[in-house]
């Protein structure tokens, strides 16, 4: 092979590489922000309040409007239960007097079910993620990168073939071969 036919494949796979990169970065960065749960950020205190006459709704089979049955968390927030209600209210560990705050670190990521006072299902789902940091979307990055580069590469080669570069004219007395 010679080296400018060498020099086009070379060319060839870092201009793929270097799409490669963009794309994988875009497709990364679309899934990171199409997720329902933001886990692209700092750890932060998260409130939840529970609105006056929380526990009569509850004691009737209603949910209150404004407490969901999920909540979705990074590692290192920390969640604040605030109590305006009448009633003393619970949320798996813990307790909440009426007209108080309490307050649960999120140290681990895990999906917990806590029994809650407040929801009238009983229960209420924290989902507690790692969050997405630089370091994460690089690594995401350098690992899909290559490979994508490699598979176009390769296509590209099929689809269009590199030429190798025309003979030229061999020097009288010598033999082409």
């Amino acid at each position: 092979m010679s080296s400018k036919l060498f020099s086009q494949y070379v060319i060839r796979f870092l201009l793929i590489l270097a799409l490669s990169v963009l794309a994988v970065f875009i497709v990364s960065e679309l899934g990171i922000r199409l997720q329902k749960e933001n886990t692209a950020r700092a750890p932060q205190e998260i409130e939840l309040v529970i609105p006056l006459g929380t526990a009569a709704k509850v004691a009737a089979g209603e949910d209150p409007p404004s407490i969901p049955d999920e909540m979705n968390f990074v590692v290192g927030d920390v969640l604040v239960v605030i109590n305006n209600d009448a009633e003393p209210h619970t949320l798996g560990p813990m307790y909440v007097p009426a007209n108080g705050t309490a307050s649960m670190p999120l140290r681990e990521a895990d999906h917990f079910a806590l029994t809650c006072s407040f929801n009238a299902t009983n229960y209420l789902g924290l989902n507690v993620r790692q969050p997405t940091t630089l370091r994460t979307r690089l690594l995401g990055i350098a690992f899909a990168a290559p490979p994508t580069a490699v598979m176009l590469f390769v296509y590209s080669l099929i689809v269009f073939p590199l030429k190798p570069p025309a003979a030229g004219p061999v020097p009288a007395g010598k033999s082409s071969s």
